[in-house]
């Protein structure tokens, strides 16, 4: 199997490009970008090439430029999937519910929807049940233009939407909404809202009157409303639109409320 040192310089000689080109074209990128990190000298490209030395992330970022390459390609070849790394992370789980950064633009998977096609700039779809991961976290979501949307894991412990939306859940926040002040007859198509506080973020959905927002929780979760100033002391980053579930986790929920002693009836 070819190492990607050798992959490298198959490259840079289809394209035609001796060392000193490739020294050069880094040289006056690391002039615009201000930093000389980005600068591939001779030696270190024979190095990169010939002894299977890895490159810095910057000269990665010269190589890829120069080479009209994907980064994410040149990195597989390093033993660094990235298209993996949103499943991987999915591995990781976290206590507190946060947005996801790293999904790319354009090509990143999500669960299939388990019974059918359906429109997910509608709130209606959180009543309905996604497909559980398990072993393979990621699918694509046919027919849905993933550029268009932001992404964020719920907690790990935060049950404040459950059952409707489960710790652990990926959901997908369309930046674009704005607060609905009515529309809705029941709690599967009212619109859930995504907020960024000053401590974090958090779910759920809400009332504003005037600069007041109230964060309502669902009622199973047993939490009281949040009251923040509106946009002082919390922003909206978007609305909810897509879901998928984590379901172990609302096993656990189970557990430890059958655990708490039921209260003794009023005499």
């Amino acid at each position: 199997m070819d190492r990607p040192g050798e992959k490298l310089k198959r490259v840079r000689e289809r394209l035609g490009l001796t060392y000193r080109d490739v020294e050069e074209a880094s040289q006056r990128l690391a002039d615009r970008l201000s930093n000389v990190e980005f600068g591939i000298a001779l030696s270190r490209l024979a190095d990169i090439e010939n002894k299977g030395t890895p490159p810095s992330i910057y000269r990665l970022y010269s190589l890829c430029a120069i080479y009209r390459m994907e980064i994410a390609e040149v990195l597989s070849w390093y033993g660094a999937p990235v298209d993996r790394m949103p499943a991987e992370a999915l591995r990781v789980p976290l206590d507190k519910t946060h947005p996801v950064q790293f999904l790319p633009a354009g090509w990143a998977a999500l669960p299939t929807l388990a019974d059918g096609d359906l429109d997910l700039n509608k709130t209606t779809f959180l009543s309905r049940l996604i497909e559980s991961w398990g072993s393979v976290p990621l699918r694509f979501l046919n027919g849905h233009d993933m550029r268009r949307h932001r992404y964020a894991l719920i907690g790990m412990e935060d049950w404040s939407m459950y059952p409707v939306l489960h710790p652990g859940s990926l959901v997908v926040i369309d930046d674009r909404a704005r607060i609905a002040a009515g529309g809705w007859t029941s709690e599967y198509d009212r619109p859930i809202y995504f907020f960024e506080r000053r401590d974090g973020y958090c779910c759920g959905w809400c009332d504003l009157t005037g600069d007041q927002l109230v964060i309502l929780h669902h009622p199973a979760s047993h939490q009281k409303p949040s009251v923040y100033q509106y946009p002082a002391e919390i922003d909206l980053v978007g609305q909810v639109t897509g879901v998928a579930m984590l379901l172990a986790p609302a096993r656990r929920r189970r557990a430890r409320i059958s655990a708490v002693p039921a209260a003794s009836p009023d005499l």
